[in-house]
Formats: C-alpha cells, sequence, structure tokens
C-alpha cells in the first residue's frame, strides 16, 4: 500500500480545533491535499446540493435565465445530510429533515429520493451502505428497523423484527451482502452498546460486544464498515478509537486515542473503508477526514473546521464514503452540501506542482 507524503505541520494544522472565523476576504478555502510544495494526492472535485449540479440546462432553460437572471441550481434539495454512499457515480445521501435518501446519478444527470413510500417509507435515515450488488441498506433510528432497496429505490426487504433493535445508528454490510452488520446504540445510561450481525435473509445470527472499554466492547458506538476481504471496522466514539473484528466478529485490533494530536479522535462522527482498506474518519472536533491504513498508521487529513461555506472547509461535518475510483465524498450539515474530493495519480499531482509557463 503506498503511503502518502505528508509534511508533519501541516497535517498537525489540519486537525487542529476548528479556528474562529477571521473574517479574511483572501480566504478562498482549499483544494489541494497536501498542500504544495508536498505532492498534491487529492484534489477538490466539486459539491453537490441540488439538480443543476449533476445536469445541464437545456438551451430553453438557458435562454430563459438569462432573461430572468434565475438559476436552476439555485433552489436548496438537501436539508441535513448525515450520511453517505456512492458507488457507479451514483451518490447516496441520507438526509434526517427530508426522511428519505437522495440519489445524485451522475451518468443518468438526473436527482431522485426514495424512501417515501410503503413498504419502505423512512422516518429517521440515519446510516446508510452499499454492498458490491448494488444493494442499499439503511438504518433508521426511529422506526428501529433496517430498509433493504435495490439502486432504484425499490424496497427489498425489511431487517429487524419488533423489540429486536433499539437505537440503529450505523449499518454496513458484507461485499457479498452475505452479512448486514448493525450498530445498535440504545440511550446514554443503557448497557445496550453493541453490534446485531444478520444473514442475507435478514435472520439474527449473533450479537456482539456490550457497554464498556475492553476489547470487544463498546461505548457510544456510531457507524461501521466492512473492507474487501470482509473485516468489520466499528468507529467506538465514545473509546475514541476503531476496532476491527473478523466476519464472525472475532477481535482482531484496535486503534485511536482521545486527543488534538496527529491521529487522534476528539469528536468522531463516521466512517468509511476504500477498495484498498483503507479507513476514512470524521471528526466534527476537527472539522476534517483522517485516512489511515487498516492497521491505524495515519496517512493524510483533509479539510478544516470553518464557520464560512468555502472547499474543503465544513461547519458540522458528518458522513463519508468513498467509491470504486478512490473519490472521497464528505457531507456537512451546517452548510447542506456535499463535497467530492478525487484522488489524484502521482502525475497528475506531480503537473500540479510545476509552475505555469
Amino acid at each position: 500500500m503506498l503511503l502518502l507524503g505528508l509534511a508533519g505541520s501541516a497535517l498537525l494544522a489540519s486537525c487542529a480545533v476548528a479556528p474562529p472565523d477571521t473574517g479574511r476576504d483572501d480566504d478562498k478555502g482549499d483544494r489541494l491535499w497536501p498542500a504544495p510544495p508536498e505532492l498534491p494526492r487529492f484534489s477538490y472535485e466539486t459539491v453537490l446540493r441540488n439538480l443543476g449540479d449533476v445536469t445541464e440546462e437545456t438551451e430553453e432553460e438557458k435562454l430563459r435565465n438569462r432573461l430572468t437572471g434565475a438559476r436552476r441550481s439555485d433552489g436548496k434539495v438537501i436539508e441535513k445530510p448525515a450520511s453517505l454512499a456512492a458507488r457507479d457515480g451514483r451518490i447516496f445521501v441520507g438526509d434526517s429533515i427530508r426522511r428519505s435518501i437522495l440519489v445524485f446519478d451522475v451518468p443518468r444527470r438526473r436527482l431522485f429520493q426514495f424512501g417515501l413510500r410503503a413498504p419502505g417509507t423512512l422516518a429517521k435515515p440515519t446510516a446508510i451502505a452499499l454492498d458490491r450488488g448494488g444493494r442499499l441498506y439503511v438504518a433508521d433510528a426511529t422506526l428501529r428497523k433496517v430498509f433493504v432497496y435495490d439502486r432504484l429505490g425499490l424496497h427489498l426487504q425489511t431487517v429487524g423484527q419488533p423489540g429486536e433493535l433499539e437505537r440503529p445508528t450505523g449499518v454496513a454490510a458484507s461485499p457479498d451482502g452475505s452479512r448486514i452488520y448493525v450498530i445498535d446504540r440504545s440511550d446514554n445510561d443503557s448497557e445496550r452498546h453493541r453490534v446485531m450481525i444478520y444473514g442475507a435473509d435478514g435472520k439474527l445470527v449473533r450479537e456482539l460486544g456490550r457497554r464498556g472499554r475492553r476489547e470487544g466492547e463498546f461505548n457510544l458506538p456510531v457507524q461501521a464498515a466492512v473492507s474487501p476481504e470482509g473485516h468489520l471496522h466499528v468507529l467506538d466514539a465514545g473509546n475514541f478509537r476503531v476496532q476491527t473484528f473478523d466476519a464472525e466478529g472475532k477481535f482482531l485490533r484496535s486503534f485511536g486515542q482521545v486527543g488534538t494530536g496527529l491521529g487522534h479522535f476528539a469528536r468522531p462522527r463516521n466512517l468509511a473503508c476504500d477498495d484498498d482498506g483503507r479507513l476514512y474518519v470524521t471528526d466534527g472536533a476537527f472539522g476534517n477526514v483522517q485516512i489511515f491504513t487498516p492497521e491505524g498508521e495515519l496517512l493524510l487529513a483533509i479539510g478544516r473546521g470553518s464557520r464560512r461555506d468555502l472547499p474543503g472547509c465544513y461547519g458540522l461535518i458528518s458522513g463519508v464514503a468513498v467509491d470504486e475510483t478512490g473519490r472521497i465524498y464528505v457531507a456537512d450539515q451546517l452548510f447542506s452540501k456535499v463535497e467530492v474530493i478525487r484522488r489524484l495519480s502521482e502525475q497528475e499531482g506531480r503537473k500540479l506542482l510545476r509552475p505555469a509557463a
């Protein structure tokens, strides 16, 4: 696995607690990580908020907009993005205010939503996940269930018998869909902070963990992700760590600690895993995404906390996802946006460092 070149001082700055707004007019946000003169490995690509971000205006719309001064993209679609999943040019956004899943379908240049009709009606989608077959898994904290849909939003299955789940806050699935992992966190005073493991048929296979600080125990777990080889990673937020298990729930390792330094966690919010096994953790205190190896070695931090809506700046960072192209999708609830961060090849990064002719 290729480690990313880092400048320690720049990375330390990106992990610091969100700075106050200085009101500087020359702050244009951040578009490259790490910043030059280091070799850039990621670049800001675009932001998703509404239909206009994935479609092209017709000639009639262009004429009307020139005459009226209006823009189709002025209307806000995303309200409060809580979770993300992305694959094959489709970006799925779990929106807790709209109580549905918004889908930015880039190849088809359209935007649609689902989760509004029975039997797959959603109340509070808190987490979403995809398997390699294109099935989408949505945890609903209010209804205490996990809904399974196809990639177009057709309801396929509901997981969770009455009384089985108390407060599902996270969900993950094995690549083949044979295992469904649900982070079930009851209230803050409960001992039932656990992972519920289901089979593809929706039947409970086993319950993993309880509240605690030892290996295999959890304190306020928030999200999970499954690696390409089938390992389960759990973001154990109250213990400021990521725990890793095999497919059946056997503890393998953990990493992380509370703090404000490199690789530390302060308010970890969400977790994703890419096709190479790297882990991406968003932190609400830092306003960034930290990228780790599967063993917990810090590679890079992307983003910073800010009160201003600028590229690479986040007011209340939440969900994160990574697709098969290596693009990172970052949700921000304060600014109601999803930013797209593109992975650069070494050649592309070196080209960006060359002075303009």
